[in-house]
């Protein structure tokens, strides 16, 4: 399906402002919203919205499906009655820049445990709402609510390292535990209709403002996840959880080794049985909380780099077709036409931009990766095609003004090539790129915010293969300029995104 020409900005709710730690679906949300309206931008990009696991990666989620607490605000859980005045009391913030996700994970969860508390001896009104929260999502609330508590209860390890009867999902061991662990599943529960309940609103109010929200969906699950849990016979696992194989892309100039990801491989061919049910129900969720599908790892799709479970670097691998046509014409099918962006990346075949095309899904285009020589010139503005999604850089770059900087002192033929592009010698090439995005032919931009605010490396995002320190930044609104609004509602009119209504010229009938 096509799309509006339209501009926008990449957030992850986690780095909005905010006193309790993190950034959540509170009333800095909706005044990022606001911001985005005042902007002219109608789209606001996120990073995957699910409960994240070791190393606090969005990319890594306990569940496919279910939502991060960490988002749930506290303030609107005093406005629904679950928490006091009291409760809410700030958490002491030394950085307001980064998120120290120990002492926050801790605090969240000490108040979402006191709002179900209260819950559940009041249910405030919402136990209808509740209820058929519960029934609606029970393909996947039942699974995710039951690991996450048998996680806590075994001392948040690893599910393979749990009482054997739950690893291997012995039936009457399962009713036995069921019973055992039924208060902390109904906590997880509730949580989840929380988030949900949260996101819902958030979402109603930006569609509003005419803003659509645009979503990730990693290509892969994570391995110690409720989906692998629950479903191993769609996996590339054993009952007991070991891997047979895992996924991974080869040596390239990035890396000797290749990277070595350890998130198992799907068995197509087990899942293509049921019309790829697992998929369908992946896609349908996930667009009742987004408007758009960024597709992470779309060559996946057509062929993945398998590894064997046992590697320890991704040297050792091949490449084995997947089904994607097969999939995308089935999701289709049941679906409709869905409103998807390839995220195509790295090295990509011809099969794999054929597969894209195939369907009609723009690819992406990231500015940082055109300049220079031995860059892809594919990323230049003057070669791009309507249907694309132009950025500045992604969550996995460092930031435009960051990469510039050291692109002037490391490889001056970098930033020549690209002073000499946009014809601009001056001190604010940032904002300069950001305009040649605008200006191009593609009908999708949108600018990490890292990047609308022109921050340094400080304000990285994420670093690969680097443990630890990634996905903490946080802006503040001190940091936003008073014209910035201002100067991209102008530069939205000035590129016509989204274009202007065409005017009808009325016919005289009687000259």
């Amino acid at each position: 399906m096509g799309f509006e020409r339209t501009a926008g900005i990449l957030l992850h709710p986690t780095s909005l402002p905010g006193k309790f730690g993190i950034g959540d679906l509170g009333d800095e949300a909706y005044n990022f919203v606001n911001f985005l309206e005042a902007a002219g931008q109608k789209l606001w990009q996120v990073f995957p919205l699910g409960p994240t696991g070791y190393g606090d990666s969005p990319y890594q989620c306990f569940s496919a499906f279910a939502g991060n607490p960490l988002l749930i605000s506290p303030e609107k859980l005093h406005e629904k009655g679950f928490l006091k005045e009291r409760d809410l009391d700030s958490i002491p913030i030394s950085d307001p820049h980064q998120i120290d996700f120990g002492q926050t994970i801790n605090y969240k969860k000490e108040l979402l445990k006191i709002a179900f508390e209260n819950f559940r001896k009041n249910d405030n009104g919402i136990r209808a709402s509740f209820d058929k929260f519960c029934s609606l999502n029970k393909d996947w609330l039942d699974d995710y609510a039951f690991f996450m508590a048998a996680k806590d209860y075994h001392g948040g390890q690893l599910w393979t390292t749990w009482n054997k009867d739950l690893v291997l999902r012995n039936e009457s061991a399962l009713k036995t535990w069921e019973a055992k662990l039924a208060d902390d599943i109904l906590y997880y529960k509730f949580v989840q209709h929380q988030f949900f309940s949260q996101w819902h609103d958030l979402k109603a109010y930006a569609n509003s403002k005419g803003i659509k929200i645009v979503g990730d969906m990693p290509i892969f699950v994570a391995y110690d996840s409720a989906d692998l849990w629950a479903h191993k016979e769609l996996f590339t696992i054993d009952k007991e959880g070991k891997l047979e194989t895992v996924a991974g892309v080869p040596p390239d100039y990035f890396s000797a080794t290749g990277q070595l990801w350890g998130n198992p491989l799907y068995r197509w061919n087990e899942m293509e049985k049921d019309d790829f049910k697992w998929w369908r129900q992946r896609f349908a969720n996930l667009l009742t909380i987004v408007d758009i599908i960024r597709i992470d790892h779309f060559r996946g799709f057509d062929a993945y780099w398998e590894i064997p479970g046992n590697a320890t670097t991704a040297v050792k691998g091949r490449w084995v077709k997947a089904p994607g046509e097969k999939l995308f014409n089935t999701v289709k099918k049941y679906l409709g036409d869905l409103p998807i962006i390839a995220e195509d990346l790295g090295v990509i075949t011809k099969s794999v931009a054929a597969l894209r095309d195939e369907f009609n899904f723009p690819g992406m285009k990231i500015l940082q990766f055109a300049f220079g020589t031995g860059m892809e010139r594919k990323f230049l503005p003057h070669n791009y095609v309507r249907n694309c999604m132009v950025f500045t850089g992604s969550h996995d770059n460092d930031t435009t003004r960051a990469y510039f900087e050291k692109a002037k002192t490391e490889n001056n033929d970098i930033y020549k090539h690209t002073q000499e592009y946009l014809n601009y010698y001056g001190d604010d090439i940032v904002k300069e790129l950001i305009k040649a995005a605008y200006a191009s032919v593609a009908d999708l931009v949108v600018i990490p915010m890292q990047d609308v605010l022109n921050l340094g490396g400080e304000a990285r995002m994420n670093f690969p293969g680097k443990l630890g320190g990634n996905w903490g930044w946080r802006f503040t609104w001190n940091q936003v300029p008073h014209d910035l609004t201002s100067y991209y509602k102008w530069l939205s009119q000035l590129y016509e995104r989204p274009p202007k209504p065409e005017e009808v010229v009325e016919i005289d009938e009687e000259s």
